[in-house]
This record gives C-alpha cells, structure tokens and sequence, in this order.
C-alpha cells in the first residue's frame, strides 16, 4: 500500500468509529474485532494489499507496543479507587504475581512437553503470553475514577501490575537460552531482577507520582493561582519515571502504573486536607451556595485532566496496533501448535491459575468464574515479544514465537471480544436481583 492508501485507510476507520461510536457501543461485539478484520481483509489473508513482517519490523513494532501500554497503564492508575486500601489490593496483587507464575509455569510445561520446545524457549513464551493486557481490555476495566465493581477493579489492577511482574519471567527464559546473564543457581536473577527491579520500578513511581502531585496542588493553590497543562504534565510524568526506571535496571512499566496511582491518590489526599483547613466559605449572595476553594482544587488535578487525552491516545494506538496485527497473518499462520497453544491458555492455564489463588478469598464464585475468563491478551505480549527478539532470539525461534504470540492475541480478540459484552451484562442483571 502506498502511503496516500495508508492515510485514506486509516481516515476512513477513524470517521467510522467517530460517526458511529454510539451504535457501536450497542454492538455486541468490541472495536478491537472491526480493526482486526480490516486488517484481515486488506492484508496477506484475504486482499494481501499490505504484509506487515514483525520480524523485519521488530524494533518498529516494540517501540509503538511500548509506548502503547505505558499510556494505557498511565490510564488505568489514574482511574484506581482511592483511598488505597491493602484489603482492597489482596487480590489484584495475588492475580499479577502467583496466578501469572502459574500461567507461566503451565504455559512452559505444555510448551516442553507437547510442543516440543526447549524449557528457556517455554519460559519465555509463557512470559509472553501470560500477562493480561491494558490496552485491549478496556471493556472489563474500571470505566471512570468513581467506579467501584470489584470485577473491573480486580481486572484493571491485575493488567496494571503483571505488565510488569512478567518481565522477571521474560529475562529468566532469555537467560536460560543463554541471551541473559542469570547467574549461577539464578540467583543474580532473584536479586536484581526480580527483587531489586521491582521494588525499585514501584518506589520509583511513587516518590515521583507524590511529588508531582504536591507540587501541581501548591501551584495551583494561593498565592500562585497556576493554570497547568496537565496533559503536558501527564506525559512529563510518563517520560520521566519510564527514563529514570531504565537507567536503574528497574521494571518501567509498574513504575509508570505506580506513578500514576500515587499521582491520583496524592492530589484526592491533598485536597480533602485543604477542605478540612479552610473555614467554611461565604454564600454566594445570587444562588446562597457556597463553593469552598478545594471543591475547585479537586477538579483540577493532573491525574483528572490528563486523563481524557491518555484515553484517545489508548483507542488510536489500539487501532493501528491491531490493523498490524491482522496485517500480519497468512491463512497457513493457523498452524494447530498455535492454536492449541491458545486454546490451552484460555480454557486450562488461565482459568486454573486463577481459581487456585482465588479459592478461600471470600469471592463469589460468579467474580471468580469471570475473572478467570477474562484474561485478555494483546499489546503487551506483543512488546514482550519485540522485546526478547531485539535483544537476540535466534530466528528460527523468533518466527516460531511470533507466529504462536499472533494467534493467541488475534483469537483473544474474537474470544473475549464476541463475549464480554453479553457476559457482562449477564453479570450485571443477575447482580441486582
């Protein structure tokens, strides 16, 4: 495709989805799904008009796939609960770390002992594709700062954390092929890049999500009185951490997550203290109302304004990540491995990962059964994946590796895609009565 074709494409889905967004949310099926099969049909499956290569196009691709989950994880830290509440966070923190090691683990056994793969290369694919994904699950996500479903919170938070904890996992099949130094027993593994890596991303995060949050509120307050561009702020706040994370060998991603979920609880805790020091405000002798100057400060915040912009960001990196992916496929990409390969992630390693860890945690077996299904994979497997290639997969291995992670992500798009929003409404219905 010429570039004056890519630009009509991509213009025409975008009035698409602009003039139809309202039918669209009526539909039983996900935006995701439409991008999908425009790229089905204008690539190698059916028209065969454009072929994207993620071999050829690695680096490309790890770098649109990078930026593309560190807004969505910007966005999905904004939007958590506040107050922070360890009670609350138990079971996102139990399904980002035990569940995904069982993923992992069970991914890799079927990998060594039905696909046939050696146990680094099992590893690394169960890295790959345990981890849910921020950026095409938005559908089974907190929608808005104020909303309190535990099914979405648990989701939303679980996306916001694994994106990060996979990395370990990444590294450790990487180093088990000999691409990574690990250590001997692993133990240069345990300590940097699982203890100090994720410690270090999260305190990170938080220390500058704070601080930012302290000093937007005293630029914003008397005597200053600053009007801020939070988007520039928010983006500022991303750049920054994600920079700073990999100067220190620290997980970027949770510290981004963790930025924003400090950003968002700082600037609520900081204006709920302004409210309870200002005396109480003369009426407005028009209406007799009165408007306490830290009703204004909670709704400008950085995390509130930047927030709308992040999540246009997030719908357009989703549709051209998405167009790629389906750009990409051949009908001979449906091998069975692939296929079984999902199959068995969906239907055996997600689901029981996550019912052992959520046995004895008090849920009702309708959030757990949920949960367990909605685990949806896409852009992050995809940077994983660009990411164990740029740093020297052989490729043998690497074709091998993309062919399985673009099945999995294109049939977790049909899958989830046609059923969440059905289910969800099930959900929701049989939660009134």
């Amino acid at each position: 495709m010429s570039n004056a074709q890519w630009f009509m494409l991509l213009g025409a889905l975008l009035l698409t989805m602009g003039l139809t967004s309202s039918m669209l949310k009526r539909a039983p099926v996900t935006s995701a799904i439409i991008y999908l099969g425009v790229g089905l049909l204008v690539g190698p499956t059916v028209l065969n008009l454009f072929h994207f290569n993620p071999l050829k196009e690695s680096k490309l691709l790890e770098t649109l796939t990078e930026v593309a989950v560190l807004i969505s994880l910007f966005s999905a830290g904004v939007k958590m609960p506040a107050p922070f509440s360890f009670a609350r966070w138990r079971l996102p923190v139990l399904l980002a770390t035990l569940s995904m090691s069982f993923t992992v683990a069970l991914v890799a056994a079927f990998a060594c002992f039905v696909l046939g793969m050696p146990l680094g290369a099992g590893v690394l694919l169960g890295a790959i594709v345990a981890p849910t994904d921020p950026v095409l699950a938005t559908d089974v996500q907190i929608r808005h700062p104020g909303d309190r479903d535990a099914l979405r919170f648990n989701l939303t938070c679980e996306a916001g954390m694994n994106d990060g904890s996979a990395f370990p996992f990444v590294v450790l099949g990487m180093g088990l092929l000999g691409l990574h130094d690990i250590g001997e027993f692993g133990l240069r593994w345990l300590l940097l890049d699982v203890v100090w890596a994720t410690a270090g991303g999260i305190t990170i995060g938080v220390i500058a999500g704070v601080a930012l949050a302290r000093l937007g509120g005293r630029l914003r307050a008397a005597p200053y009185h600053h009007v801020l561009m939070d988007d520039f702020l928010g983006l500022g706040l991303i750049g920054l951490v994600y920079g700073v994370s990999v100067l220190t060998h620290t997980w970027g991603f949770l510290a981004v997550f963790f930025a924003a979920v400090a950003l968002r609880q700082a600037e609520l805790k900081l204006a709920r203290e302004q409210r309870q020091m200002e005396p109480p405000a003369p009426a407005d002798t028009a209406s007799g109302s009165q408007q306490p100057q830290s009703a204004m400060l909670q709704q400008s915040t950085v995390s509130a304004g930047s927030l709308v912009f992040k999540e246009h960001l997030e719908r357009l990196s989703e549709l051209l990540l998405v167009l790629l992916v389906g750009g990409s496929l051949f009908i001979d990409s449906w091998s069975w491995p692939a296929v079984a390969l999902a199959l068995f992630l969906f239907t055996v390693a997600r689901p029981l990962s996550v019912l052992l860890v959520l046995a004895g945690s008090g849920t009702t077996a309708r959030l757990r059964g949920m949960t367990a299904w909605f685990g949806v994979r896409g852009i992050g497997s995809l940077y994983y994946l660009m990411y164990a290639i740029e740093h020297g997969v052989p490729e043998p291995l690497a074709l091998q590796l993309i062919q399985m992670t673009l099945i999995v992500v294109t049939l977790s798009i049909l899958l989830h895609g046609t059923s969440v929003k059905p289910l969800m409404d099930r959900f929701w219905k049989r939660r009134k009565h």
